[in-house]
C-alpha cells in the first residue's frame, strides 16, 4: 500500500520517497486529506475548465476565472485567493504549490487594470504570501519560497505636495524572479527588481534592486552577501 501510495506522489515529485519513520496513521489521514482536495479540485468543470489534478483546499477563491490558466498538479491550500482581474491573467505552471491563507491578485481597482501573474513549473510557496500582479510578476521554474512572501510590483506616485497621494497615480516596472532560487520566509520584493537564476534571499529581506544569477542576497534593503560561484 505504501509502495503505492509513493508512486501516486511521484507523478507530481519523481523524486519523492516516504521517510522511513511516517507512521500509517499520519499517512492515511494524509491522503485523505488530499482525497477531499482532489473532489473539490472537480468543481473547477462548473467554470468550463479541466481539473488537471487540481487539488483545492478549504474556501479557495476564484475570480475572473477564464484568466486564470494552470498546468498538471496545481495545490491551493485553505482559504487561498486568486483573482485575475487584469490584462493578461494568471498562469501557473505543473506541479505548483500555493500555502493557505495566501492571495494572488492581479488587481484590486476597476480603473486601472493590472498586468499578469506567471509562475512557472514546480514552484511551491508556503503560507500566507502576497503576489500581486498590477505591473506583471514572473517566477521561474524550480523555485521554493518560504511563508509570507511578498511581492508588490507597482508604486505610488508623491511628488506633489498640493496633490493627495492617493490622487497621484502609480508607476509599475514589473517583477521577475529566476528559476532556481530559494527565497526565505517573509521576504518582501519591490517594484522593478529582477532576480537572476539561482539565487538565495535571507530570510526578512526587503530587496528594493535587481541582483545577478546565483546571488545570496539579504538585509533591509538588501545588499549582496556572497555568490554562489
Amino acid at each position: 500500500m505504501k509502495a503505492l501510495l509513493q508512486k501516486l506522489i511521484q507523478l507530481r515529485n519523481p523524486t519523492f520517497k516516504f521517510d522511513e519513520n511516517l507512521d500509517s496513521l499520519a499517512l492515511l489521514q494524509f491522503f485523505w486529506i488530499q482525497g477531499i482536495a482532489i473532489i473539490r479540485g472537480v468543481f473547477v468543470v462548473f467554470y468550463f475548465k479541466k481539473t488537471k489534478g487540481l487539488m483545492l483546499g478549504k474556501a479557495v477563491t476564484f475570480f475572473n476565472p477564464s484568466k486564470i490558466h494552470w498546468g498538471r498538479f496545481l495545490k491551493l491550500g485553505n482559504y487561498v485567493a486568486i483573482s485575475a482581474l487584469g490584462k493578461n491573467g494568471i498562469w501557473f505552471g505543473d506541479n505548483v504549490s500555493i500555502g493557505a491563507f495566501s492571495r494572488v491578485i492581479i488587481s484590486t481597482s476597476l480603473n486601472n487594470l493590472g498586468d499578469r501573474i506567471i509562475i512557472g513549473n514546480n514552484v511551491g510557496i508556503g503560507e500566507f504570501a502576497y503576489l500581486g500582479g498590477a505591473g506583471g510578476l514572473e517566477i521561474g521554474d524550480d523555485c521554493i519560497v518560504g511563508q509570507y512572501l511578498s511581492c508588490h510590483p507597482e508604486n505610488h506616485n508623491y511628488e506633489h505636495q498640493d496633490v493627495l497621494i492617493r490622487h497621484q497615480g502609480v508607476t509599475r516596472k514589473g517583477i521577475k524572479i529566476g528559476k532556481n532560487c530559494w527565497i526565505g520566509s517573509k521576504v518582501t520584493i519591490l517594484d522593478g527588481v529582477e532576480i537572476g537564476d539561482g539565487c538565495v534571499i535571507a530570510a526578512g529581506s526587503v530587496v528594493t534592486k535587481s541582483f545577478p544569477k546565483d546571488s545570496i542576497i539579504g538585509g533591509v534593503p538588501s545588499k549582496l552577501l556572497k555568490s554562489r560561484l
